[in-house]
């Protein structure tokens, strides 16, 4: 009998254990989908979800960064986001959140990432909204018509796609337009995680001269070096002596600073450091303050003496995904990206989670 259930990792309640549960499988919606979730990626965001740094409706299935196979179609689903045919059986990527439409930022001011009443897979689509697999920690999730879904090449490597699934949309709406790496530019990158290597492969394939990356602890960076992203890797997280590492950054991008720095950290005081990073009309990429961590004191002296262009950047649309996707040869052909992963069975979804936190990990993906 083909199976009609599916099982999801739940988050009930703010900061205890998630729970894994299994739910009826629904006929696929018109205009939607149903995929076989074979990766859900853990995201940091996701830990902040779990403490409950962030106002979301519970209970929800967790996970908005996912691959997987096309199990059934719904009326009226025949194409991909690029125009390709879709088919069940077909391997395939979907944007986490479907903007209104109707909203301001939608309607006048052309930007759906700001869009009031965005609804996001894993996010906040709690159960009792239905239906209840709505989120990637899940070995099916049902999507909803509207969701940005893409085809992934042949050939390419799951874990490898994975790895920068959320990070990589968004830098490439950073990238591609609040702030472009111009040829032959110096950029400093502020973060070794997800995101910052994101960022650091992004500007390498745009033609930067030199990508510095600053970021810790040690096996961070070092997993980064082997995986050829970015040419000057600092530990700042395991020295006493932030000053010289922010020095030799400055050295290492030429001595007057850095034509592009991008914060990718989420840590309030970089900020204040990443200012003093970049030369003289150059440009500041704010992208890591994703959750709301606290204030921190910055010097506006260094914004107006440097005259500096500072850019703030706020995750990302589905043209984002396409993007990615369509970059996924060049990147893995560059770029070691599958080793960047750590896969877990979905039952070890607790233990992944952990690994995220403790910065034990470079990317946990969870498995079904």
């Amino acid at each position: 009998m083909t199976q009609r259930t599916g099982r999801a990792v739940v988050l009930e309640e703010f900061a205890q254990p998630l729970r894994l549960r299994e739910f009826p499988l629904p006929a696929a919606p018109d205009g939607g989908m149903i995929v076989a979730c074979g990766y859900g990626g853990v995201c940091g965001t996701d830990l902040h979800l779990q403490q409950g740094h962030l106002d979301i409706p519970l209970p929800l299935v967790l996970g908005h960064e996912g691959l997987g196979v096309v199990r059934e179609l719904g009326a009226g689903t025949h194409q991909d986001a690029t125009g390709a045919p879709l088919a069940a059986g077909d391997t395939v990527m979907w944007a986490s959140s479907i903007a209104c439409g109707v909203c301001p930022p939608c309607r006048l001011h052309r930007e759906p990432t700001l869009c009031e009443r965005r609804r996001t897979y894993g996010v906040n689509r709690a159960l009792t909204d239905g239906p209840e697999l709505s989120g990637a920690w899940a070995d099916h999730i049902v999507l909803q018509p509207g969701t940005t879904v893409v085809k992934v090449p042949d050939g390419t490597d799951p874990l490898a796609a994975m790895s920068l699934a959320c990070a990589g949309p968004t830098v490439a709406h950073a990238l591609y337009e609040r702030r472009p790496v111009r040829l032959g530019e110096t950029v400093v990158v502020q973060g070794s995680g997800p995101v910052g290597l994101a960022a650091a492969a992004f500007a390498q394939l745009a033609g930067a001269a030199k990508v510095v990356v600053i970021g810790g602890p040690a096996g961070r960076l070092d997993r980064a070096a082997a995986a050829g992203i970015g040419d000057v890797h600092l530990n700042i997280a395991d020295t006493a002596d932030t000053a010289e590492i922010l020095h030799r950054a400055r050295a290492a991008a030429g001595g007057d600073g850095a034509d592009l720095v991008i914060e990718c950290a989420g840590v309030p005081a970089a900020v204040g450091q990443g200012l003093t990073l970049a030369r003289r009309g150059g440009s500041y990429l704010v992208i890591g303050q994703y959750t709301d961590a606290g204030d921190t004191l910055i010097n506006p002296h260094q914004i107006v003496h440097r005259q500096l262009d500072v850019v703030g950047s706020w995750a990302f649309t589905g043209a984002h995904l396409v993007e990615y996707v369509r970059l996924l040869p060049a990147l893995t052909s560059r770029f070691d990206l599958a080793s960047l992963v750590t896969p877990f069975p979905l039952e070890q979804h607790t233990e992944a989670l952990t690994a995220v936190g403790d910065g034990s990990v470079m990317k946990a993906v969870l498995t079904s």
